[in-house]
């Protein structure tokens, strides 16, 4: 039923295991590699095709002065601060009441409210571009940071009200029976009781919403445009038209933009594992 771990396998196995797995591990972190070493060197270098090759001059000091002093990348990684956070925060706030009644009560709907919010996430997101698009122009909504943050949540709350609701029916029941028992209302058994035992899954829910909000490409250019609303994702373009093709800024402008969502995941990376992996072992 299970897979047999390595430690059990043939001896021949197990080295072929240790084998590729560093090879796999290069091979997957190459782009990243190469974006990496392309921030430090001279756009000359890529004229020259050399793309591999040691640098012909280091300019990692230039390049990255350039990045944070020269063009709107500071505005850019404002932008996504005040996009990514509020997302977080409203769809986890939304989620965490909506799982909290899906999961708790019983109601003849309960199934067909719950299917509603997963439903969501099957629908392919390009096909909506168009109407999402127009929405937000007859709301005045289109090329607002305000705009992105509402569409973000009402998108991302379906994902994270299924999360929060199977988490929430693995809490014992006779908590919230004891506690209305005592008389306790239903707002404080979910402020003091819920709330609490979820701080795991709040935690790792968290750092997953951030991640998908902070490195979203396709909306940031569906619905924004220009340094007054657009997140780093899609301001890091923006060196193409001013430095014709500036293709080691945009290797400097993206590895700046992947730091805080690295930086957010090894910050909770404790409460991040223990989120996903409560209840797996009794």
């Amino acid at each position: 039923m299970f897979p047999t771990p390595v430690e059990k396998r043939p001896r021949a196995t197990q080295l072929t295991y240790q084998t590729f797995l560093p090879l796999a591990l290069i091979l997957w972190l190459l782009p990243l590699i190469a974006v990496a070493i392309f921030s430090i060197k001279p756009g000359a270098d890529f004229t020259n095709a050399n793309y591999w090759g040691w640098p012909s001059s280091f300019e990692g000091f230039s390049n990255y002065g350039k990045v944070f002093f020269e063009s709107q990348m500071p505005r850019y990684m404002l932008n996504s601060v005040l996009i990514t956070v509020p997302t977080v925060i409203g769809a986890v706030a939304l989620s965490a009441m909506t799982g909290f009644a899906l999961g708790i009560y019983r109601f003849r709907a309960n199934l067909w409210i719950f299917f509603m919010f997963v439903a969501g996430n099957f629908v392919p997101f390009q096909i909506l571009m168009v109407p999402v698009r127009d929405l937000t122009l007859e709301l005045g909504l289109y090329n607002t940071k305000r705009g992105l943050v509402l569409f973000h949540i009402a998108f991302q709350t379906g994902f994270c009200t299924l999360f929060m609701r199977n988490f929430i029916r693995q809490l014992p029941r006779e908590l919230f029976e004891a506690a209305r028992v005592e008389g306790i209302a239903e707002w404080r058994i979910f402020w003091y009781i819920v709330l609490p035992l979820m701080k795991p899954a709040l935690a790792a829910l968290s750092v997953l919403v951030f991640t998908f909000i902070w490195n979203d490409y396709f909306w940031a250019v569906v619905l924004t445009q220009g340094a007054e609303s657009q997140p780093v994702t899609a301001g890091i373009t923006s060196f193409n038209a001013q430095y014709r093709a500036a293709y080691h800024l945009m290797s400097a402008g993206s590895i700046v933009a992947a730091l805080p969502p690295v930086a957010m995941f090894f910050l909770m990376q404790r409460h991040f594992i223990a989120g996903l992996t409560l209840g797996a072992v009794k």
